[in-house]
């Protein structure tokens, strides 16, 4: 463990090492404050978290039923049960098999007809609820966190983005092709997002090392969301 720029850093060897090192710092959180407010990420990366987090909830090592929590973002038009919806993704891979109370799960819906309404409810709820205790995030290629693409101002509190092309080639893997990935999101802000009393940033394989190294030498510049992560003062950034 070495300390750059603000960070707290780990780098591992493998993807089980990342998932197991994520983790430890979720069950410590949960132990310590059961009420815990989570921030949740989706994707690839955080699966292996996810699996750490039921393991241990099976072994009753901990419980999640006085845990709220929040997830980062969720595509626009997508029904809650379609197979690539953030609300499908994070009830299979985690919250069907955990003991959290359903009302106290929040992902943003990105089946309204009206975004911007739904924009400000769900920042409110973060601020009723919150601040958010541990946030995790991955990293995208691009620098983006949460669906905070390159360009987006630091100020952002939760809003409606439409997603870089890269972002959606990325994606793509998930759906049937590059033009079934929806082209809108609606995401946690940059400024929520840094309003968390810790941050846990994953990131590993051989796509993010490009993004892992401008992070870690790299200006902060809105030109790479990421950066600004730099500025908090807590960030454990956990990597390979």
């Amino acid at each position: 463990m070495i300390e750059v720029k603000g960070l707290e850093k780990f780098e591992v060897k493998s993807y089980e090492q990342l998932s197991h090192i994520a983790a430890t710092f979720i069950i410590e959180q949960i132990r310590m404050k059961p009420d815990s407010v989570l921030g949740l990420a989706t994707g690839s990366t955080p699966v292996g978290l996810y699996q750490k987090l039921i393991a241990s909830h099976q072994k009753c090592e901990i419980s999640f039923r006085e845990t709220t929590t929040f997830n980062l973002d969720e595509y626009v038009g997508l029904h809650s049960s379609h197979p690539q919806s953030y609300n499908r993704f994070m009830h299979d891979h985690l919250f069907s098999r955990i003991d959290i109370n359903n009302d106290q799960i929040h992902i943003p819906n990105g089946e309204t007809r009206n975004l911007q309404s739904e924009c400000f409810r769900y920042e409110k709820a973060i601020k009723n609820q919150g601040p958010i205790d541990i946030q995790v995030l991955g990293l995208g290629v691009n620098g983006h966190i949460g669906f905070n693409e390159p360009g987006t101002s630091f100020q952002t509190r939760t809003h409606v983005v439409d997603l870089a092309e890269s972002t959606r080639e990325a994606n793509a893997r998930f759906f049937a092709s590059k033009e079934a990935v929806p082209k809108q999101a609606i995401t946690v802000g940059i400024d929520t997002i840094m309003d968390s009393h810790k941050i846990i940033l994953l990131a590993f394989g051989e796509q993010k090392q490009a993004a892992i190294e401008r992070l870690n030498n790299g200006e902060v510049s809105e030109d790479f969301p990421a950066s600004i992560l730099k500025e908090h003062p807590n960030v454990t950034l956990i990597y390979g």
